[in-house]
């Protein structure tokens, strides 16, 4: 891919400092107070999780870092640029891609449309062809409008769509909810193909065994804060407390 070389090398330049630091974020929703402080790094080329239980922060973590949050304060600091002042679109510009878990496809246009319509904000975006690497189902069906595509191949057009913006920290909610056995062995295969280009990823997600396959650490979340980080490597050793943190 046309990133991979630009991502390694500012990935190896800045590996002794975070590519995403978060310190003491607060959220409001209105009057509702949803975050209380929530602190975690990224490290450049690194997959993170959010784990928790519904209702727990994590994707209001993922829209707080995007600026998509009226209300909100504390720091985020992206390559140690404090972005928590800024408007989602200044974010954008720093290289910062949000795909919900709704996914944001237009029914009224076609896939192509859909994949065209987000700007390129920065240099490095993928072009078309790099993203039907990674994704030829996308490819067969470029002709057809966004929501006659099935929930798994909705969820590529939705992150294909952000790659082509030059984003290289990537936040993924919940990628791989609804989906059949076989689409989720596939965006975990994607996953771990943008990782190995030097993309960074902060994924929320349920299903942590899925999140076992793809992620260096797991930060897990519980009333709008982080309260245990459990590294991969670590993860069955701490099933049971997993358990108990998921109530599953």
């Amino acid at each position: 891919m046309a990133t991979t070389e630009a991502l390694k090398s500012s990935a190896a330049g800045q590996a002794a400092a975070p590519l995403l630091k978060v310190r003491g974020l607060e959220a409001w929703y209105g009057e509702s107070h949803v975050l209380h402080g929530i602190d975690f790094d990224v490290a450049p080329g690194e997959v993170v999780t959010l784990l928790g239980r519904n209702g727990a922060g994590k994707t209001t973590t993922l829209k707080s870092i995007m600026g998509v949050i009226g209300k909100r304060k504390g720091s985020v600091e992206m390559e140690g640029k404090e972005t928590i002042a800024l408007p989602s679109r200044a974010i954008a510009k720093l290289g910062i891609g949000f795909v919900p878990e709704e996914r944001g496809i237009y029914s009224s246009l076609s896939v192509e449309e859909n994949l065209m319509l987000p700007p390129q904000v920065r240099p490095g975006g993928l072009s078309l062809d790099e993203i039907f690497t990674l994704f030829p189902n996308i490819k067969e069906r470029l002709r057809s409008q966004g929501t006659k595509l099935s929930g798994g191949e909705q969820q590529m057009l939705a992150i294909g769509r952000i790659l082509r913006t030059g984003a290289h920290l990537l936040l993924l909610d919940e990628p791989t909810e609804g989906l059949a056995p076989v689409i989720i062995e596939q965006i975990g295969r994607t996953i771990a193909k943008l990782k190995q280009e030097g993309f960074t990823i902060i994924l929320v997600e349920q299903n942590f065994r899925f999140a076992q396959t793809v992620a260096d650490r797991h930060y897990v979340v519980e009333q709008g804060k982080v309260i245990d980080m459990i590294p991969n490597a670590e993860l069955d050793a701490n099933i049971d407390k997993l358990h108990r943190y998921l109530g599953v």
